[in-house]
């Protein structure tokens, strides 16, 4: 992996930046999840949990990135992007997620480990399609790395973060943006499409991340304000 391209660090730090961005809510699971513990078993139960879900999240992801190099995959994978970066910016502000706390440790980390989970899908193909911009050499590396980096900043820094994203909504907005471009761009690096795409005209090739972030972006506020007149 070359480390001087100007690519690779651009790959780096769009993972760093979705992978961050998407975990909000994963933070919230692991603090609500060990809320009713007592004290001195609550960073046990967050360490536990959260080591489990990252291990799981690894696996996930090695795995995604071999299954996206086969036919249609990066489609489907493409409008799960579109619905990830939807649900991003049209959620609503649910204070407990339906997550209940546990007083016993291994239940706490046991609900830590199915929440996040679950809710990791989303970071998976987010990740996987942002990986997806760097050589193909580069790719299994970076999300390692990537992962690794943002982990710590993930576990320590969530309050910090949540704050920060509740103050500057536009954050928000960016990361559902770079998930509608990275929709795009996976369209056109899918297999049974690569073919069409190098005979096709050029303004395709940035008329469909275009597109994938105006879908995102007008679905998510069609929905949002949909949700606030309810």
């Amino acid at each position: 992996m070359d480390f001087t391209a100007q690519s690779t660090w651009i790959a780096l730090g769009m993972i760093m930046f979705t992978n961050i961005i998407l975990s909000g809510d994963n933070a919230v699971v692991i603090a609500m999840a060990s809320r009713n513990l007592p004290k001195e078993h609550q960073k046990r139960a967050i360490f536990w949990g959260s080591a489990a879900a990252i291990i799981l999240r690894v696996i996930l992801t090695l795995t995604a990135v071999q299954l996206l190099t086969l036919p249609y995959l990066k489609i489907i994978g493409a409008v799960l992007l579109v619905y990830i970066g939807v649900q991003l910016l049209a959620e609503g502000d649910d204070e407990d997620d339906g997550i209940e706390g546990s007083s016993n440790l291994l239940k706490a980390v046991k609900t830590i480990l199915i929440a996040d989970l679950v809710m990791s899908l989303d970071n998976v193909i987010a990740v996987v399609g942002v990986a997806n911009k760097a050589p193909e050499e580069a790719r299994i590396p970076l999300i390692l790395i990537g992962l690794a980096l943002s982990i710590p900043l993930i576990i320590f820094g969530s309050t910090i973060l949540l704050k920060i994203m509740d103050r500057f909504p536009f954050i928000v907005v960016l990361g559902a943006g770079l998930l509608g471009l990275l929709a795009g761009e996976m369209v056109l690096t899918d297999p049974s499409l690569v073919k069409f795409f190098e005979t096709a005209p050029s303004e395709l090739h940035w008329v469909l991340p275009i597109l994938g972030i105006a879908s995102v972006l007008a679905i998510g506020y069609t929905l949002k304000r949909k949700h606030q007149k309810d």
